[in-house]
């Protein structure tokens, strides 16, 4: 899917309904959807318990909450771009503070253009982590049949008394004869000698 066709979902966080509804307009729904909007940290906090977000956009300061440490914890515990912002007088020291953990930040105010710019920059920070995801599933399906196929040996060697580099070359040798990959020959192996899927 091309970046063009990418449609991002976005938890705008803010008590004022002024801005919710300013940069709400700012979002076109074929491009940003659906959009959730929350107007505490604790009820934000409710929302990414049950749904994930691919932006969130914290208005700060919230009524219970400055809204930095939620900026960060968001930024480390889930796939989300994170874009905080806060007073010009404060951003310098809140942007050290954050800017650590992966969090974006702008002062207030700020600008329609600048916004959009802003919304460009999410996009390509959750593009990153969506690829970061990708290599990390594909880790994780390399190591379960990895596995999976030293199981398959550890039958041979106890079922058909081979040793460790024969059961080895015979799952490979399957494999290569039937055009079929490792891991269908360690299933196969797996579901003969243990059907009951001991």
């Amino acid at each position: 899917m091309s970046l063009k066709e990418r449609i991002y979902s976005i938890l705008i966080v803010s008590a004022a309904d002024s801005f919710t509804s300013a940069f709400a307009g700012l979002l076109p729904g074929t491009r940003y959807s659906p959009i959730h909007t929350a107007a505490s940290v604790s009820s934000a906090r409710r929302v990414l318990a049950e749904k994930t977000f691919d932006f969130v956009i914290i208005n700060a300061p919230l009524p219970d909450d400055a809204g930095t440490r939620f900026a960060i914890d968001t930024c480390t515990s889930k796939q989300s771009a994170v874009l905080l912002l806060v007073k010009s007088d404060i951003h310098a020291g809140i942007h050290d503070t954050a800017a650590e953990y992966g969090v974006f930040t702008l002062p207030k105010p700020t600008s329609k253009p600048t916004m959009i710019h802003a919304l460009n920059w999410l996009e390509s920070a959750r593009e990153r982590l969506r690829q970061f995801e990708n290599k990390s599933l594909s880790i994780e399906e390399k190591m379960a049949e990895i596995r999976l196929v030293n199981k398959a040996k550890w039958i041979l060697i106890s079922e058909l008394k081979m040793n460790e580099p024969e059961a080895h070359r015979y799952i490979e040798k399957q494999a290569m004869d039937r055009c079929a990959a490792k891991r269908t020959i360690a299933e196969e192996i797996v579901k003969t000698y243990r059907p009951s899927g001991q």
